[in-house]
């Protein structure tokens, strides 16, 4: 997730809040992944997907309303819908989907290109440069995912592993749309328009999707979809984008580093997921190449 405001830390307390709000953030996203698993133990895919995104929407209805927020123009909301539909609605539904048959661990792995594939994104939305240590970097982590997906699991791609890659691609292409629009309305406010915009297309697909029972749902199913609908999808946001405005997108962007390690262990924890040197080791490798390709590309 990036954001376009370069506010530099005014003193050290103001640092020290920024990664306190950005670690925050992080350990909110570090365990999307889990609580989805634990929603589709009852709930639909789709609903679990989108679902969440309509509960968001409502609580950003609130927000928008309570801060007076100026509606945008209309010329904008192509780009409000370009937002919606990669990190509101392809990265949810295509992540809830990959959950029915990956383990969380295995997601981890995959997803934690995100970072790298954002920053590649910006240099093409963005019009930033980028050097041949920023391509060297972002193929050696493509090609890590690739050999983890094939040698852990049958041996062939799978459908879990094109809808997480989808999930990566279109989230990506998200967020750094969602930095040039954040230039003008600031970050939350974009996430929160986003939400709104889409809503009435999203409500009758959540509907048709409901459980016709309520009560025949488990507690741990309705506990993850809650968890990714106020948690993943509303306060996670607003965290993660005030570090960074806190702490400076440099340094507190590089707390995301760590988020595949805390979605393992969370999966072990949670799911009782195993943990395995080969998802470890590719965790690291694919760590280390966005760390590399971030670095240089901010050179």
């Amino acid at each position: 997730m990036n954001v376009s405001q370069k506010t530099q830390p005014k003193d050290p307390k103001q640092e020290l809040w920024g990664l306190i709000y950005g670690a925050f953030g992080v350990m909110i996203f570090s365990l999307t992944l889990p609580a989805t698993r634990m929603a589709l133990t009852g709930l639909d895919p789709v609903f679990v997907g989108l679902g969440r995104a309509v509960v968001a929407a409502c609580l950003s209805i609130v927000l928008l309303v309570a801060t007076k927020q100026t509606i945008p123009s209309w010329r904008f909301f192509p780009n409000f819908i370009v937002v919606a539909s990669g990190g509101i609605i392809g990265f949810p539904l295509l992540s809830s989907l990959a959950m029915r048959d990956a383990s969380a661990s295995y997601g981890a792995v995959i997803i934690g290109l995100m970072p790298l594939a954002t920053a590649l994104f910006g240099v093409w939305r963005g019009g930033e440069r980028a050097n041949w240590q920023f391509w060297l970097c972002a193929i050696a982590g493509s090609g890590l995912v690739m050999t983890f997906a094939l040698t852990s699991g049958t041996g062939n791609i799978s459908f879990a592993d094109v809808a997480l890659l989808g999930s990566v691609i279109t989230a990506s292409f998200s967020y750094a749309e969602g930095t040039v629009l954040a230039r003008t309305f600031g970050s939350w406010q974009v996430i929160c328009w986003s939400l709104v915009i889409v809503l009435p297309c999203l409500l009758p697909i959540v509907l048709h999707h409901a459980p016709a029972s309520v009560s025949a749902i488990s507690r741990e199913a309705w506990l993850g979809f809650c968890y990714v609908s106020l948690f993943s999808m509303f306060i996670g946001f607003f965290s993660w984008y005030r570090g960074l405005f806190l702490g400076g997108i440099a340094k507190i962007g590089q707390l995301q580093l760590i988020q595949p390690f805390l979605t393992i262990l969370a999966s072990s924890f949670l799911l009782q997921e195993p943990l395995t040197f080969s998802t470890i080791g590719f965790a690291s490798g694919v760590i280390v190449c966005v760390a590399l390709g971030r670095q240089s590309c901010n050179r």
